[in-house]
């Protein structure tokens, strides 16, 4: 064990540990006991705060290990994750914005409190909320997997230390809400970009230079007669597809949304929307890093390949400064992994619980449950990485994808246009799931040679072959999925409506889409899940 890189990841580790439990008196109003305060920071998060949050929510120490390891062992075919964060932007500013403004309005605190109230449609709901915990979960497991990288790497053995970690974090967090990972954000971003910015001056000068290292990699793969540095051909397709799946996925989950509706106003968002391609800038760096660790003949921890990139730091850097890199990974896990429990918590809370379980919950009460339930998921992510092996968990998150974007029609789409009828988006859900999860099932996973490593769950590029067409081209299956979610959601609406099957009533209006800050004259709007009216001064969130 290298005694010096495990102090300084420990202190570093303590002072977010005491940020985290300082940030219960940061910003806050008269109580937490309420989801609006516990689980979305009182929706007055500004510019700045707004932006360390979004940046580190979507950018995770999953992305530091894990990105540059495929960079590592498969070339340019890691290189997605650059474009679909490059094109994202564009996309979701057509939805965040206008889901800001209907949620303010209206009080939604959920992706699943949208769709109940815009389709009248208390099933469809309820699918929106199971879809994300479930693509949630897999996420949070895999923050674990970074921090494990790490300790690997400076010696640190045992389970002990992770579940350590996220005992702490889920103590913050059910004191603190989500004023703890934005207040954290801060040291996190810090600490990432000052790594980026020594990793690619530094280790470059040491190789040789970006001739030296392109020129390595170009070897390695060249003999291996496998990847590249250049996408061949056959790959284009999968990751064309793969990138603008990703890139249509990352803001429907739920995670993603929760950052997004503590913005304290439109403003916020649209300038956050400019400014966040700099974590893109960042992310290509940090894509790199898989093509310096192959021109250092860095070698991974046993045959774990998400040991690379923290290796590589420590085969070039000295022990202190490997320690803020080690520190810099272990806490972009813990950020986003408190984010995605206080997301599924209040997908759980508000469209399950109060739904189906306790509709006159009170305020105080759905702020207690969703606090329980994020340490549930927590406990979830801990076992789940604990009993399935690390790579299966990898494969999970691009199961999460195909997931997730089955709420595309709904959410996405139906911010524009309620003409999808409520009852063909459950039946296209009902068969993009299906589809998704048939595509999953029948991929194989290949090791070197060609060899079949198992014959099922064995990732996300579905060969367009066993769909009967003569190729050997893969596509993401996510991709397809949605497509059949998308056909069967249109055409199952046209025959409803050609029945004059009821479709409920829009429990929004026009003008909710574009306001610009939440409105105090609106406080006696029926509640989501009730007939009544709320009751209560002007400045209490209405649920």
């Amino acid at each position: 064990m290298n005694t010096v890189e495990v102090t300084i990841f420990v202190l570093f580790f303590l002072l977010v540990t005491v940020l985290g439990f300082l940030a219960s008196r940061w910003r806050r109003g008269d109580t937490l006991m309420h989801l609006d305060e516990w689980g979305l920071g009182g929706r007055s998060f500004g510019s700045w705060i707004t932006w360390f949050l979004i940046g580190g929510d979507i950018y995770t120490a999953y992305t530091f290990v894990a990105v540059p390891a495929l960079v590592f062992g498969a070339g340019a075919a890691g290189f997605f994750a650059v474009p679909y964060t490059v094109v994202v932007y564009p996309l979701i500013f057509l939805v965040v914005i206008r889901l800001w403004s209907v949620s303010h309005v209206r009080g939604f605190v959920t992706p699943a409190d949208f769709v109940r109230s815009r389709f009248d449609s208390p099933t469809m709901a309820l699918l929106v909320a199971i879809t994300g915990i479930v693509a949630t979960m897999p996420y949070i497991a895999l923050q674990l997997v970074g921090i494990e990288a790490v300790l690997k790497t400076m010696g640190v053995t045992g389970e002990w230390p992770i579940i350590a970690a996220f005992v702490i974090l889920a103590v913050y967090t059910y004191n603190s809400g989500l004023r703890a990972p934005a207040l954290i954000a801060f040291v996190k971003d810090i600490l990432i970009y000052l790594t980026i910015i020594v990793a690619v001056i530094v280790i470059p000068s040491k190789l040789g230079g970006w001739e030296a290292i392109f020129g390595a990699a170009d070897a390695k793969f060249t003999a291996a007669k496998s990847g590249g540095v250049l996408l061949g051909q056959a790959g284009q397709l999968q990751y064309a597809t793969l990138a603008l799946g990703s890139a249509l996925a990352l803001f429907l989950y739920p995670h993603s949304i929760t950052g997004t509706l503590a913005a304290k106003n439109r403003d916020v968002l649209k300038r956050n929307m400019s400014a966040l391609p700099i974590y893109s800038l960042a992310l290509g760096f940090i894509a790199l890093l898989g093509f310096m660790a192959i021109a250092a003949g860095t070698t991974p921890v046993g045959t774990d390949a998400n040991t690379i990139v923290p290796r590589l730091f420590q085969d070039m850097f000295p022990s202190w400064f490997a320690g803020i890199a080690f520190a810099a990974v272990g806490i972009g896990a813990l950020v986003p992994a408190a984010i995605m429990s206080i997301a599924a918590a209040n997908l759980f809370t508000r469209n399950i619980y109060k739904e189906y379980l306790r509709r006159d919950a009170s305020p105080a009460q759905e702020a207690k449950v969703a606090k329980i339930a994020s340490l549930v998921v927590k406990l979830g992510a801990v076992a789940a990485i604990l009993l399935i092996d690390p790579q299966f968990s990898i494969d999970l998150q691009l199961i999460g994808g195909v997931i997730i974007l089955q709420t595309l029609p709904s959410v996405a789409i139906g911010l524009y246009t309620r003409w999808l009828h409520r009852g063909a988006l459950i039946a296209g859900w009902v068969a993009g799931m299906g589809a998704g999860m048939l595509m999953l099932y029948n991929v194989p996973r290949v090791g070197p040679g060609g060899v079949v490593l198992r014959e099922h769950w064995g990732g996300s590029a579905f060969s367009l072959g066993k769909l009967g067409l003569d190729t050997t081209y893969t596509v993401y299956a996510g991709f397809l999925a949605l497509l059949v979610n998308l056909l069967v959601t249109v055409v199952v609406t046209v025959v409803l409506r050609a029945m004059h099957v009821d479709d409920g009533v829009d429990g929004t209006s026009p003008s909710d889409y574009t306001a610009e800050r939440e409105d105090p004259s609106v406080r006696d709007l029926p509640d989501p899940l009730s007939d009544e009216p709320l009751t209560g001064p002007a400045t209490t969130p209405r649920h």
